[in-house]
């Protein structure tokens, strides 16, 4: 009796033991990764990642500015170009929309000359001729942004290229004697492809999210512009 107990209290001990030990290697810090070993294992590839990470700031920098409300429809010159419109003023109304380019102005300036031109010109066409042109500005609008979708697809397909290559030299040391007596130098070079990856998706990510905040922005300011827009033909055929 005396001798079982013995046994099951080593056994309770060894299981402890080892409970311990595998406990402790699994809350045991994994090794850091420099940047320089970074883009010592992707590559030419995470330099173009790289490149085409600051290409995602600076539009997102650009589309923070060209999508300003100031920078579409200016309050200031759609009240002032309302009211010269209104007060039969339209050589000056004109003269504003030629100071301050702008979507709107544009939108503007093409319907004050047409009316300069054709003084009994119908609502319908000016409807026509703004319409046409605010898509144009509209389509400008929405193309900036077009580019953050774009790279939300390409930036991933890059990395995945990356982690293609680096997966085939890690299996092509296979084929030397040190990869094949030690599989963890396989299963490093495996971890070290996948970098190019997880680079690519740090670019999609962001990208794809600031082109769903940038395409709802872009279509509050296209709003916008449509009501200025029918605000000014309103005016020339009241006028």
């Amino acid at each position: 009796m005396k001798n079982k107990v013995t046994a099951l209290i080593g056994l309770f001990v060894v299981l402890s033991a080892n409970v311990l030990r595998a406990e402790a290697e699994v809350q045991a810090p994994a090794p850091t990764i420099t940047i320089g070993e970074i883009f010592a294992y992707g590559g030419w590839v995470m330099w173009l990642l790289v490149a085409i990470s600051i290409f995602t700031v600076a539009i997102i920098i650009y589309l923070l500015v060209v999508h300003r409300p100031e920078a579409i429809v200016p309050k200031a010159l759609s009240r002032d170009v309302t009211e010269k419109i209104r007060v039969g003023q339209l050589v000056e109304a004109r003269n504003l929309c030629d100071d301050k380019p702008c979507a709107y102005s544009y939108i503007a300036e093409l319907a004050i000359s047409k009316v300069l031109f054709n003084s009994k010109v119908d609502q319908q066409t000016l409807d026509s001729l703004a319409s046409s042109e605010g898509e144009r500005q509209a389509s400008k609008i929405n193309a900036a942004a077009q580019w953050l979708l774009d790279i939300s697809t390409i930036a991933p397909m890059i990395g995945l290229f990356g982690t293609v290559v680096g997966m085939l030299r890690a299996f092509s040391a296979l084929g030397s004697s040190v990869a094949a007596a030690k599989p963890i130098y396989l299963a490093q070079g495996v971890s070290q492809a996948l970098i190019t990856t997880i680079a690519g998706l740090c670019i999609a990510i962001p990208a794809l999210l600031f082109y769903a905040f940038f395409r709802r922005r872009a279509a509050r300011r296209i709003s916008e512009l449509e009501r200025a827009a029918n605000e000014v033909v309103s005016s020339l055929v009241q006028d």
